[in-house]
């Protein structure tokens, strides 16, 4: 069942990485927009371009002949 188009979370690490999606790989670095100026502008950019890439739907396929994840990262590395 593909819950991913009313999903609305992020998950944002205490070392400053984004995650669109606990799915996915993609992730934004959001340490460099945060220490390069002195106000929020483009923290909040940087956030905006991210959560536009937020994919409709996941990768979580379970390939039981080979017993991988389909996600390198283990869910606690998210927060999730």
């Amino acid at each position: 069942h593909n819950f991913c188009e009313s999903c609305n979370r992020v998950r944002l690490t205490c070392t400053g990485t984004l995650y669109m999606c606990l799915g996915q790989e993609d992730a934004a670095d959001l340490r460099a927009p945060l220490r390069a100026s002195p106000d929020d502008a483009g923290l909040h950019r940087a956030m905006e371009e991210a959560i536009s890439r937020k994919p409709k739907g996941h990768d979580f396929i379970i390939d039981r002949r080979r017993a991988k994840p389909a996600v390198g990262r283990h869910m606690s590395v998210t927060g999730g």
